[in-house]
């Protein structure tokens, strides 16, 4: 019997991550885990929400020390794009794993970017010491190849899941998050292009982290309704896991910044068009042959066209 603690980007409402730590504890429970503990920004509800225990952000040394194994991941942990403390506070949870002397696994993360070189120096140390590392694409397994660093190549833990192809319901769904050059100009133009190519259908716009995602997916509903497009046009947000797979898999487009929107979508049968915001969207693009729309376009003829053929 085994005692696992899961360090993760967990109790922040994103769907992605808390869908990502239902697999993992969900596969935990099948092979017959003792205890899971995951490390939560709000543990009470992480509990309820996956029926396993749950510590606080900065309270997982006694949970640590008290299990058998740390699995880190999935997403993008390990990257110092978003801020050089998130970096330096998970790399502090598996240098903790490591010197209480316990088995440390890295779970299909998506390693990088990195850009200072004390980063990629602290990563690749710790890493060196990890019991099992997998990774969900090909550009961090070269990383962590050029580094002397061994790791298996999967996919991203939601593709295990069974999602239905469910009959589409001639829906067009736009998921948005907020994000620095993320422009009212982008925003006009995506909304041009819609109206253009969805005139007739119900368009969806698709909240999944509604502390980061809502304001923005507000305002491209008010850009829609001042171009004259008011009908058939909804906001989905407060959505479950659940609800994400469900509301997903009966769309017919989908236009998606988030990447586990866009992963959605693929296993749903759903056709889809990604919005490059983060190298984790371009990776899955090229794997996937996914038509893909930069953040500074203006024009997106050829690539809407792709989608809708």
């Amino acid at each position: 019997m085994t005692k696992y603690v899961v360090s993760g980007y967990i109790g922040f409402d994103n769907f992605g991550d808390e869908a990502i730590a239902r697999v993992l504890t969900d596969r935990l429970k099948r092979e017959g885990a003792e205890k899971i503990t995951l490390i939560s920004s709000n543990p009470e509800k992480t509990a309820k929400l996956h029926e396993v225990d749950s510590c606080g952000m900065f309270d997982f040394f006694k949970s640590i020390r008290e299990a058998d194994v740390l699995i880190s991941g999935g997403g993008s942990l390990l990257q110092d794009v978003t801020s050089f403390k998130s970096l330096v506070y998970y790399l502090g949870v598996i240098f903790t794993a490591l010197v209480l002397g316990k088995k440390v696994e890295i779970y299909s993360q998506g390693i990088g970017p990195i850009r200072s070189k004390f980063g990629r120096f602290l990563t690749c140390a710790l890493l060196r010491h990890a019991a099992k590392i997998s990774v969900r694409d090909k550009k961090s397994q070269e990383f962590l190849q050029n580094h002397g660093i061994k790791s298996e190549l999967v996919q991203d833990p939601i593709f295990s899941l069974e999602l239905p192809h469910k009959n589409k319901k001639g829906i067009a769904g736009i998921q948005l998050r907020d994000y620095p050059t993320l422009t009212d100009g982008f925003l006009n133009a995506l909304a041009d292009e819609v109206i253009k190519r969805f005139p007739d259908k119900k368009l969806q716009v698709i909240s999944l982290q509604d502390s980061i995602d809502l304001d923005v997916c507000e305002k491209f509903v008010r850009i829609l309704r001042k171009k004259d497009r008011e009908e058939n046009v909804e906001i989905l947000s407060g959505l479950s896991i659940n609800d994400v797979f469900e509301k997903i898999s009966e769309l017919e487009y989908l236009v998606g910044m988030r990447f586990h929107a866009n992963v959605v979508a693929i296993k749903s049968g759903v056709k889809t068009l990604a919005i490059n915001y983060d190298i984790k969207i371009k990776k899955l693009a090229d794997e996937y042959n996914l038509p893909l729309i930069e953040l500074n376009q203006r024009d997106f003829e050829k690539e809407f066209s792709v989608l809708m053929s």
